[in-house]
């Protein structure tokens, strides 16, 4: 990246008030401090703002920025933080002088809503990236051009690297020590950190995005008899019948009403009810995945890491509520009322769609 006897510079965009104090802290922590014990060449680290001098965090802690824009020009890296999405827009000057540097090779790297700013650049147009989930919809409804993916931690393509939310600039900043430095490298800056050099799944382990709920007096009946027999053989005709209607009715009423098909409620259903048992109980996952009608472990396993990202035995470890070593008993094994039915995550369950009268 660098000429050789010069250190790489590395400049962290900010502006007044916007400055996310996780994202910049991920930053200084990476490339703020003299790294070259564990393989890291040396870095000029240094913030640059379109005004300089004293600026305010998201938090309020004010900050000293002593370089311009100008700095990018001869910037190796460049990073952008999270970024007010509607109430400043970038400078034509900032914009530009992003654009230059990505000209001439910097590589340029986005946390989080950091990303709009590349894209109002054009910077990531025709690429597929990441933002927030949170404002995945948003960059993806502003920017056509730009392929969204809301289910990862970032998204390399090569000069550009785009980040999701918070925690991720941590993995994203380790993947790029990876990429240009090594394994090594990146895996002892990571035990420096006290984090994991590389963490399995994405984003939509976290997305929280609960399961349609439905206010179709009817329908509501169904579903409850639904959601609290899983484990049973469900397809939309059995579902048609109990609410007395053909299938195709069924289905259409069924959109209206939830937002969402026969086949993707359920499965959303299944999911939800699986996160609960692996988080509040001990039971094996062959048996979840009989409880809530996946059939087998190796049926759970697929759609976990389809719609999660990683396998049921990683979420536990993620998000078990502490029963090992508490002294605590599991939780009953039960799916009437159970406390996981609402969901932690979600959000992808509406794109699956079935077939009329295919199997739930």
């Amino acid at each position: 990246m660098a000429l050789p006897g010069r250190p790489l510079v590395v400049s962290v965009v900010v502006a007044d008030g916007l400055v996310g104090s996780f994202g910049l802290g991920v930053c200084a922590e990476i490339f703020g401090y003299d790294r070259t014990g564990i393989g890291l060449p040396r870095f000029d680290f240094a913030l640059v703002s379109e005004a300089p001098g004293v600026l305010r965090t998201d938090t309020g802690i004010p900050i000293t920025v002593e370089h311009g824009l100008d700095r990018l020009a001869r910037s190796d890296i460049i990073a952008i933080t999270a970024w007010e999405l509607f109430g400043r827009v970038p400078s034509p000057a900032l914009l530009d002088a992003v654009r230059a540097a990505h000209a001439r090779g910097a590589t340029i790297v986005s946390q989080c809503t950091g990303a709009f700013v590349l894209a109002e650049a054009g910077l990531l147009d025709g690429k597929r990236v990441t933002t927030h989930w949170q404002w995945a919809g948003e960059l993806a409804a502003r920017f056509p051009a730009v392929t969204v993916d809301p289910a990862v931690l970032y998204v390399d393509n090569g000069q550009v690297i785009t980040g999701a939310g918070t925690a991720a600039g941590v993995d994203t900043l380790l993947h790029l020590v990876r990429r240009e430095w090594g394994s090594a490298a990146a895996n002892a800056l990571a035990r420096e950190m006290v984090v994991p050099p590389h963490r399995d799944g994405g984003q939509a382990q976290f997305i929280d995005a609960p399961v349609p709920a439905c206010e179709d007096d009817l329908l509501g009946v169904v579903l409850g008899w639904a959601a609290k027999n899983l484990a049973e053989d469900i397809s939309v005709d059995l579902l048609a019948r109990r609410a007395l209607m053909s299938p195709r009715s069924f289905a259409r009423r069924f959109k209206a009403a939830t937002g969402t098909t026969p086949h993707a409620w359920l499965l959303g259903r299944r999911l939800a009810a699986a996160e609960g048992l692996l988080e509040e109980t001990d039971a094996p996952v062959e048996e979840i995945a009989r409880l809530v009608g996946f059939g087998t472990a190796a049926g759970l396993r697929e759609q976990f890491a389809r719609r999660r990202g990683v396998s049921p035995r990683a979420y536990r470890q993620t998000f078990r509520t502490g029963l090992a070593g508490s002294g605590a008993r599991p939780a009953p094994v039960q799916l009437d009322g159970h406390r996981g039915g609402a969901g932690r995550v979600g959000g992808e369950q509406a794109l699956v769609e079935a077939e009329l009268g295919q199997p739930a």
